[in-house]
């Protein structure tokens, strides 16, 4: 019985235009926020750390994306807001999903740009104390998301890279696999 609903509905479903359809998902779906945040090295591997005034341990410079903006703009503008450091982004980013808080976080690994003032770095926002370098080995006590984006950027960076898929599964012309 529930079988024929729920085919109905996909069907239903199908003929909706795209906003609908989007509109449906957004309903249905859980919300979720999304952020990006940057672990800053410098040449001689120290790290940019940040005290945030809300919050008893380190984190890195980060936070929320604003509506249409790519996350990797996001992590850039986000760094120059709370530590005015110009920074380059390297590799891709690594992704963690949090399913309680209902949090996405989008992590950068980033090195300043050449020729900014490392040693000029410190809080420009009302919400960042204090902004410091850290050795590999002297690192501060950690926030929960900052200690779980270092955790996720060393996996993917030591993750082996999937192989591609096979031109013979896709159909000339329709980017489609199958």
């Amino acid at each position: 019985m529930l079988e024929p609903v729920q085919r109905g509905l996909l069907r239903l479903y199908r003929r909706l235009p795209t906003r609908g359809r989007r509109l449906v998902v957004r309903t249905l779906a859980p919300s979720f926020t999304v952020g990006a945040m940057c672990i800053i090295e410098r040449d001689d591997g120290a790290v940019l750390f940040v005290r945030h005034l809300y919050r008893r341990r380190w984190g890195v410079p980060g936070g929320l994306l604003e509506r249409g903006e790519e996350p990797g703009d996001a992590a850039r503008r986000e760094v120059l807001e709370e530590v005015n450091l110009p920074v380059e982004l390297m590799g891709e980013p690594a992704v963690v999903v949090d399913p309680e808080p209902h949090r996405v976080d989008i992590i950068f690994r980033a090195r300043p740009v050449p020729g900014a003032a490392l040693d000029d770095v410190r809080p420009c926002s009302a919400e960042i104390v204090e902004a410091r370098w850290f050795g590999r080995n002297e690192l501060p006590e950690l926030q929960h998301e900052t200690a779980s984006a270092l955790v996720a950027l060393a996996r993917s960076s030591y993750a082996p890279q999937a192989s591609p898929v096979a031109p013979s599964l896709s159909r000339p012309g329709d980017g489609h696999l199958g």
